[in-house]
């Protein structure tokens, strides 16, 4: 679910080094965050939509919920776009849901087995491969921009302990991958979802309860100090997940164990 933040960080921050790829992707060799450094760009007026800021090593990525999103340096991707949304300030979930199936379609062109995650992480069976964290730049009612931040656990084979389902695209089918070029194609992936937003939202949110991860089974959940199970129906447009129980947004409920993994 898309995060809000009105906090930026201080843009007196190093200076984008490496070289620019198609003149939009800027590399980055070392940063303590994409998201962080794009946010500073904009409080700044340098960033751009469309602008895309991948980091060979990110030493203080973040995830969803404050967690941390944890990368072997020069493995992964690590990366954040620039983007002036197309959609009203309510419609917030349905940016997420596009940039989640342009992650989605872009692994499929490498292996099947693709999920959703509700909200917005990529899994591969029941093992987390990616994540997407999404801040936003709102003044009153309107939303400036959207920093859509990417990880995926591209060529690294070994996790800290502390992460319970982890897995990477080269562990999935045993292959090595260029971390830039992967990249660029989730990127236009993406954009060309967004797109798809301004023409047919209806039809993205369609794709995204098509992948969605145990869509029709029953799962186990919890909200407060109730643990229930529960019937996996949709995500509808205003991004609450509608299980045989009722509606719930994020944060309201976290998984419980599914097949052996904390979820």
């Amino acid at each position: 679910m898309p995060k809000n933040s009105n906090l930026l960080p201080d843009p007196d921050m190093d200076k984008p080094q490496g070289t620019t790829f198609d003149n939009q992707l800027i590399e980055l060799e070392s940063v303590d965050s994409t998201n962080n450094y794009a946010m500073a760009r904009i409080h700044a007026g340098l960033a751009s939509s469309g602008e895309v800021y991948f980091a060979h090593q990110q030493w203080a990525g973040k995830g969803q919920r404050g967690k941390a999103w944890i990368s072997e340096p020069g493995r992964n991707i690590s990366m954040s776009l620039v983007l002036e949304p197309p959609l009203i300030l309510s419609r917030q979930f349905l940016l997420g849901a596009a940039v989640a199936v342009g992650c989605l379609e872009s692994m499929q062109k490498y292996t099947a087995g693709w999920k959703i995650k509700w909200p917005n992480d990529l899994y591969w069976g029941d093992r987390k491969a990616a994540g997407i964290l999404i801040e936003n730049v709102i003044k009153g009612n309107e939303w400036l921009f959207a920093v859509i931040g990417v990880g995926v656990n591209l060529n690294q084979i070994s996790f800290p302990s502390e992460l319970t389902n982890p897995i990477s695209l080269k562990q999935i089918t045993g292959e090595n991958y260029q971390p830039l070029l992967l990249a660029r194609e989730i990127i236009d992936q993406i954009l060309a979802n967004v797109k798809a937003l301004q023409e047919d939202p209806g039809a993205v949110l369609i794709a995204y309860n098509q992948h969605l991860y145990k869509r029709g089974e029953m799962v186990k959940l919890k909200k407060g100090r109730a643990r229930f199970e529960t019937f996996i129906d949709s995500v509808n447009e205003q991004g609450r997940l509608v299980t045989g129980e009722g509606e719930f947004g994020h944060g309201e409920v976290s998984w419980l164990i599914v097949d052996g993994f904390i979820s």
